[in-house]
């Protein structure tokens, strides 16, 4: 199956929820109390105040009364978040540096995990040697998933007892990826928000050991974010760009959520790098962000040419 599909798929409940409500609006023209409920439908589809003025904006532009089939509707809709998804489309680039170091951040039950495992799975797949530290020693359950997929993937492993001191296997994790001459170091780290101070404090000291061996490491520090949690999504955002130097996002479980739409609110908040997206639990259901084809299908439209 092709990714495009997984995507439609996936974003399947947020197009329908979408489609479903600019049928109900029909064709009465763009009235103002039409222009209202398309706002409160984009609203509520979690794309945000701002995107969603735009977009009325743009429906008025000069033509209030004027009949729209819902095609339109939804090639306008689909027209302005791309605008506003464009600006962050970024592929993660491994290549200006050896190893390239990626810190992976976010709260548990984010799916960083797993995450970190399907990226190894992508890299491994590419010919890219790959080791894998698993720095989040608060679970035990991290350690051992972490394990397995390294495993699947051919990637070293580099792993301490549950309780032992994040940094500590963070440095040795980066000194066997240079020893060992890995392309990509791929670490992950514990996720608990409730103690923020204490987990600062973890990061940077994790960063900070990381730096004796590689001054310019890590080279990028993804936060996985699980779309299924909506409006939360933009507050873990705020908190690990403070505690971690975030650099760029993975947003993970859109075929969770009538709510895909967080994606934009996203974008148009905090204007950070988009690298990959999760549509499900599979190896291939993690892709490179492409802005059109996630606008496309996030409305429902057909795949652009």
């Amino acid at each position: 199956m092709s990714f495009w599909k997984r995507l439609t798929g996936g974003l399947s409940r947020s197009a329908s929820k979408i489609g479903e409500g600019l049928a109900r609006i029909g064709m009465r023209g763009a009235d103002p109390k039409t222009l209202q409920e398309v706002e409160d439908l984009l609203i509520s589809s979690d794309i945000g105040i701002e995107t969603a003025t735009k977009i009325v904006a743009a429906l008025n532009d000069g033509r209030l009364g004027e009949r729209y089939e819902e095609a339109d509707f939804k090639a306008l809709i689909a027209g302005e978040v791309e605008n506003v998804l464009a600006k962050v489309e970024q592929p993660l680039d491994i290549t200006s540096h050896k190893p390239f170091v990626v810190l992976a951040v976010g709260v548990n039950g984010s799916g960083k995990t797993t995450t970190i495992g399907k990226l190894a799975a992508k890299f491994h797949a590419e010919g890219k040697k790959v080791t894998l530290g698993a720095a989040d020693t608060f679970r035990a359950a991290a350690i051992e998933q972490l394990k397995l997929w390294a495993g699947r993937t051919n990637s070293s492993f580099v792993a301490k007892a549950q309780g032992a001191d994040p940094a500590g296997v963070a440095f040795d994790a980066i000194s066997k990826a240079r020893e060992e001459g890995a392309d990509v170091l791929l670490i992950d780290t514990a996720g608990r928000l409730q103690n923020k101070e204490s987990l600062m404090g973890e990061l940077e000291k994790i960063v900070r050991v990381i730096k004796k061996v590689d001054e310019s490491a890590p080279h990028a520090v993804l936060l996985v974010l699980d779309a299924t949690v909506g409006q939360n999504a933009l507050s873990q955002v705020e908190a690990f760009k403070q505690t971690a130097g975030v650099t760029g996002l993975v947003v993970t479980k859109l075929d969770g959520t009538a709510k895909g739409g967080i994606l934009v609110a996203l974008s148009a908040r905090h204007g950070l790098p988009v690298h990959f997206i999760g549509v499900g639990e599979s190896v291939d259901d993690l892709e490179a962000f492409s802005a059109k084809d996630f606008s496309r299908a996030l409305v429902g439209l057909e795949k652009p040419a």
